[in-house]
């Protein structure tokens, strides 16, 4: 256990940081939503991570995802390796320089017990929820973060008991509304909210009840 996490375990306790640590997230999309929300994980006690992103560092990446200006032209999933590992270095983390396609959708988190939807095109997402909205893993999403202001439109929507779907609904980028910094560190702050709540409730307690089963 490193300092940072010994800092948790102050902060937590360590049986919270042992059950965080044992889930493994994959994260589809390394943009402002996945950049974002890796660091809130990891700064949470995750530890085991999958993100996929195919795509480069670019200026106008910098007003809102966890990359820095020494880092443009470098391929996203290596620049964010970097960073996360600022945080802790010793993380576990997979990360794949890859487009995700309906090919390979179903097999490149199939090994995650969590899946987090943070990809930019409609159609992409479409696919993500296709893919693993009946899998029994837990899938959160995003929808509406798009522009300034109204930043408490954003919102945390449980569509299914595994589903979750943050965000206003209504507001989409476009160039009326631009992603800016703040709404989308907001929607990937709650998406890693749910994560963390998830884990730490609902795992947590059925571990519980699997131990009174087997001393029941």
């Amino acid at each position: 256990m490193n300092d940072f996490e010994r800092a948790l375990v102050a902060c937590i306790g360590r049986d919270r940081l042992t059950i965080i640590q044992s889930i493994q997230v994959g994260i589809a999309g390394a943009g402002g939503l996945g950049s974002n929300c890796a660091q809130f994980l990891v700064r949470s006690g995750f530890k085991k991570l999958k993100i996929v992103d195919f795509d480069v560092v670019d200026w106008t990446n910098l007003n809102r995802q966890f990359y820095f200006a020494d880092q443009v032209g470098s391929k996203k999933v290596e620049a964010l390796r970097q960073n996360l590992l600022r945080i802790n270095p010793d993380l576990d983390l997979e990360l794949l320089d890859q487009k995700i396609t309906r090919d390979n959708a179903d097999s490149l988190f199939a090994d995650c017990q969590i899946v987090v939807e943070a990809l930019d095109q409609v159609e992409s997402k479409k696919l993500m929820v296709e893919t693993y909205l009946n899998s029994g893993k837990l899938l959160v999403c995003t929808s509406g973060l798009a522009g300034w202001g109204k930043s408490d439109d954003i919102v945390i929507n449980r569509l299914k008991e595994n589903f979750y779907l943050v965000g206003d609904l209504i507001r989409e980028v476009g160039p009326a509304d631009p992603p800016m910094a703040p709404r989308v560190s907001i929607a990937a702050a709650k998406e890693a909210d749910v994560i963390l709540a998830y884990v730490l409730n609902c795992l947590a307690e059925g571990g519980q009840n699997d131990e009174k089963n087997r001393h029941g």
